[in-house]
């Protein structure tokens, strides 16, 4: 049952990540963007997950999850910090 719930959590995150930029592409609109750079981001990151919790279950890879979960989320915050300007 794991292996379901992260298999749609990274294909949740892409079509998240696919249409955010779609939709930039059509509107130009930045954060849109930061959004979608985000969302990839996060793909990545369940990605990771999977290869943690189930490719190779007595590796630990928190630190690397966290680490691209922090390089994830900073595109997006520091697009709103920019747009609140």
């Amino acid at each position: 049952m794991a292996v379901i719930v992260y298999a749609l959590c990274t294909v949740a995150s892409l079509l998240c990540a696919w249409l955010l930029f779609q939709s930039w592409l059509r509107s130009r609109y930045r954060l849109l963007l930061w959004s979608g750079l985000c969302f990839s981001g996060l793909t990545l990151n369940n990605l990771i997950v999977v290869l943690d919790k189930i490719v190779f279950p007595d590796t630990d890879l928190r630190t690397l999850r966290l680490a691209v979960a922090l390089l994830a989320l900073l595109p997006l915050l520091v697009a709103l910090i920019n747009e609140e300007r």
